[in-house]
C-alpha cells in the first residue's frame, strides 16, 4: 500500500515539475501570440483561456459519458471552432490526453488491471511511430493536415459506429510472440467474485496496428484510446477491462514520446494547454458522477454527430471552402 502511495506521489511530483520547468517559461511568449491574434479578431486575449477552460470542462463531461478519450474530441473540435493554429491545437491535444492517462495510470496498476507485460512491447512500437508521426505532422502544410485530420476523424466515427466489444474473448491458443514475451495474466473480477486468467493471440497483427495507431496519434495530436481498446480487445483478445486499463497506461507512454517533439518545436503553448488540461480533468470528474444518471447511447450518438461535423468542416477548411 505504501509503495502504491509513493507511486501516486511520484507521478504527481513529475507532473508538477513538467509544468513548472517546461511550460511556464513559454507562458509570456504565448500571451504575446494571443495578443497578436487579438488585433485581427478584436477579442481580448484573456477571453481565450477562459473560453478554453469552460469548453474543455464540458468536453470532459461528454468524453466520460461517451466512453471515448478527451484527446480525440479536443483536436478536431478545437481546430474547427477556435482560431488557433493547428500545431498549437495538436500540441495541447497531446497534453490533454497525457494528463488524463497519467492521472489514471497509478490506480490502474495498483488494481492489477493495466498489464506491463501487455503494454510495453506495444508501447515501444507505438512510441517510435508516434515520434515519426509528430515530425511528419509538423512538417506538413496546415491545409494538408486539416484535410488528413478530417478524413481520420470520419474514419474514427466509422469505427465507433461499427465496433462491438467482447467482455471476455475466448483464446484457444497463444501465438509464439506472446509465449516468448510471457504475455498473460490474472485479475480479480469483482462482478463475478473470482479470478480471471487471460492471455492473448495475434501479437504480430497487433504490433503492426499499434505502429499505425501511434503514427496517427503523433501526427494529429489525438489520444489513441479509441483505437487501442479495439486492438487489445478485438484483435489480441484481452478482456475488456484489461484492454481499457492497458490502453490508458499505453497512452501515457506513446503521447509522451510525441509530446517531446511538439515541445521541442515550440508547439505547446501553456496559455492554451493549461486551461484545457485543467478544464478537461475537472469535467471528467463531474462526468464520472453523472455516468449513472445518463443514457450513454444518446451521448455516444451526440459525440459521433459532433465528430462527423467537425471532420467535414476540417476537410472544407483544408480546401479553403469555408
Amino acid at each position: 500500500m505504501n509503495s502504491s502511495k509513493n507511486l501516486v506521489l511520484f507521478f504527481s511530483f513529475f507532473m508538477f515539475l513538467f509544468f513548472v520547468f517546461f511550460l511556464v517559461p513559454h507562458a509570456f511568449a504565448a500571451k504575446d501570440i494571443i495578443l497578436a491574434e487579438e488585433t485581427s479578431v478584436g477579442i481580448p486575449w484573456w477571453i481565450w483561456p477562459l473560453s478554453l477552460f469552460v469548453f474543455c470542462f464540458g468536453l470532459g463531461i461528454v468524453a466520460v459519458l461517451a466512453g471515448v478519450g478527451g484527446g480525440v474530441l479536443f483536436v478536431p473540435i478545437l481546430g474547427t471552432f477556435f482560431p488557433f493554429h493547428m500545431d498549437f491545437v495538436r500540441g495541447a491535444g497531446l497534453m490533454v490526453a497525457l494528463a488524463g492517462s497519467l492521472s489514471a495510470g497509478p490506480g490502474l496498476l495498483m488494481r492489477n488491471l493495466a498489464s506491463l507485460r501487455l503494454c510495453m512491447p506495444m508501447a515501444l512500437i507505438a512510441s517510435i511511430s508516434s515520434i515519426m508521426g509528430a515530425m511528419v505532422g509538423l512538417a506538413l502544410p496546415q491545409n494538408i493536415v486539416r484535410i488528413a485530420l478530417g478524413l481520420v476523424i470520419l474514419a474514427i466515427c466509422f469505427v465507433l459506429l461499427t465496433s462491438k466489444r467482447s467482455e471476455f474473448p475466448e483464446i484457444t491458443k497463444r501465438d509464439k510472440i506472446a509465449q516468448i514475451l510471457g504475455i498473460h495474466g490474472i485479475y480479480y473480477e469483482i462482478t463475478q467474485r473470482k479470478n480471471i486468467n487471460w492471455q492473448i493471440q495475434n501479437s504480430h497483427i497487433g504490433l503492426v496496428l499499434f505502429f499505425l495507431v501511434g503514427f496517427i496519434a503523433g501526427m494529429f495530436g489525438l489520444g489513441a484510446g479509441w483505437a487501442n481498446v479495439a486492438v487489445f480487445n478485438l484483435v489480441l483478445g484481452a478482456p475488456l477491462k484489461i484492454s481499457v486499463a492497458s490502453s490508458n497506461f499505453l497512452l501515457s507512454i506513446t503521447d509522451t514520446s510525441a509530446a517531446w517533439i511538439y515541445l521541442n518545436n515550440g508547439a505547446v503553448l501553456p496559455i492554451i494547454a493549461v486551461p484545457s488540461v485543467v478544464g478537461m480533468m475537472l469535467g471528467s470528474q463531474v462526468g464520472v458522477r453523472l455516468l449513472a444518471l445518463t443514457k450513454p447511447r444518446i451521448v455516444r450518438w451526440l459525440v459521433i454527430i459532433l465528430l462527423s461535423v467537425s471532420g467535414l468542416m476540417s476537410i472544407l477548411k483544408g480546401f479553403a471552402i469555408i
